[in-house]
């Protein structure tokens, strides 16, 4: 799906990291809450309360979950998932786009 149709948008940006990224809430009609943003060129710590897959639109980036060693390399069009009440750090090597589903 390229577009999400039927919704609000919260016009407030959630910017974190000194800017290092940038996103928006979107509300879907069914209640459903995602976000929509870019992470610039940096390496960042998200923690997470709920579960989160990140579908990666653009972009290529390294990630490591919480409790984990390894870093995986994922790229647009790829996602990965996260538990709640953990966390991931990420490297973004070029602006990454991405659509964080919660739940």
């Amino acid at each position: 799906m390229s577009q999400f149709d039927q919704v609000s948008v919260l016009k407030k940006a959630n910017v974190y990291f000194d800017g290092k990224c940038v996103s928006h809430t979107v509300l879907l009609a069914d209640g459903t809450r995602k976000s929509v943003g870019v992470i610039l060129p940096a390496t960042l710590y998200f923690g997470t309360a709920a579960p989160e897959i990140m579908e990666l639109i653009e972009g290529r980036c390294r990630v490591r979950l919480k409790g984990e060693t390894a870093w995986k390399d994922y790229a647009g069009g790829q996602s990965f998932s996260v538990p709640g009440d953990s966390g991931f750090d990420i490297e973004a090597l070029e602006p990454v786009h991405y659509v964080c589903h919660f739940g």
